[in-house]
């Protein structure tokens, strides 16, 4: 019951916590006492390493952790046209700290036109033999994480509606940008679709003017949108988060209130599901998931360091099969182990042990 194809057995999410190479030399690039060039080269030889570890560990997907960024979202979406980068008054708060106050927002009529990160997913697919995913924030990353309408330039968008249905047809160029480069997986990290399902947050987007039931409709489209003619041989699948900087969150709730339109409503072929906790509710929601696709089971938690027992993470894969059959559902961690340079709180040694936790888990349930 293994998958040749992805999202496997034993999925990651993505990011991986930065080695001290990575940050020493990103912290004297930040003096300017090296240039671009001597700073990729510490990228090249750190993200060289971790491919052979994560390829150690048993892994079937590749990524560069990341290592080439200080944000999950930020560092793509500043390489868009017409966006930039700002420092806002606050950092985004979570429960108990806050992020350093970045954010981007849009200033002229979107596009695109190339990318770093390109190049970025070559470098991995020259060094691995495996599948190597490329991760990029959701388009919604662009509208909801800030000041929302506020965020986006009323000179350059008088409409709203003109400013998605731009944002949808931006990135189905990167979409096919990345396709064009040799990806053949893709990810969307998605943390404000599922922050809906917080009733706290819903409130925070009522108060702003905005719709929290039909803004999972909206974002849809604009998903639809970058997808459409997707290549038959790209998989594309969608991270759900709700929350994840220095092992703290920002929401909680199960996933009923979006379930529908998320799982039927969004043309992609599988979910990276946040399930390590209480927060994330029960499995009910996943009665909406169609045949032809798959979730990943994020059961692992990649916030604090200790091995979740086996039999307990095999009882909850067995509750979840009561629901979507057992070839339809995968496991990995329930998100990445650095959303940020910063990191969660746990040593590369805990991180490593916990992604080859997710591969023999996945070993002795699938075979």
């Amino acid at each position: 019951m293994q998958r040749k194809t992805p999202p496997f057995r034993a999925d990651h999410v993505g990011s991986i916590l930065r080695t001290t190479p990575i940050k020493e030399a990103r912290e004297k690039r930040a003096r300017g006492e090296i240039g671009p060039d001597e700073l990729k080269a510490v990228e090249d030889r750190e993200i060289e390493k971790i491919i052979k570890k994560q390829e150690d560990v048993g892994l079937q997907s590749i990524t560069d952790g990341e290592f080439r960024r200080a944000w999950w979202h930020l560092d793509f979406l500043e390489g868009l046209q017409g966006t930039e980068g700002y420092e806002m008054q606050s950092g985004v708060q979570f429960h108990g700290t806050q992020t350093k106050p970045r954010g981007v927002r849009t200033v002229g009529k979107l596009g695109f036109n190339g990318h770093p990160m390109l190049d970025h997913f070559k470098f991995v697919q020259a060094h691995t033999k495996r599948t190597p995913k490329m991760t990029i924030p959701s388009p919604s990353a662009l509208y909801a994480r800030a000041a929302a309408r506020e965020a986006v330039s009323a000179e350059a968008y008088p409409e709203i509606e003109e400013f998605f249905s731009d944002l949808g047809k931006t990135y189905r160029a990167a979409v096919r940008a990345f396709y064009d480069a040799g990806c053949r997986y893709l990810q969307l990290d998605e943390v404000f679709l599922v922050l809906l399902c917080d009733p706290e947050y819903r409130k925070g987007v009522s108060a702003r003017g905005d719709d929290p039931d039909k803004i999972p409709l909206l974002e849809a489209g604009v998903i639809n949108t970058a997808l459409e003619d997707l290549p038959a041989d790209m998989t594309v699948t969608m991270h759900l988060c709700r929350g994840n900087f220095r092992s703290t969150f920002v929401g909680s709730g199960g996933y009923e209130p979006i379930a529908e339109v998320l799982l039927n409503g969004i043309n992609v072929h599988g979910y990276f599901m946040e399930y390590d906790t209480e927060r994330a509710g029960g499995f009910e929601p996943l009665r909406f998931l169609p045949r032809q696709k798959t979730v990943v089971l994020g059961l692992i938690t990649s916030k604090y360091p200790q091995l979740e027992p086996k039999d307990e993470i095999k009882r909850r894969i067995d509750a979840a099969a009561k629901v979507v059959p057992l070839e339809q559902l995968c496991l990995s961690p329930q998100c990445g182990f650095a959303s940020t340079e910063e990191g969660n709180l746990l040593s590369e040694d805990e991180q490593w042990a916990k992604l080859r936790h997710v591969v023999e888990i996945a070993d002795e349930v699938w075979g």
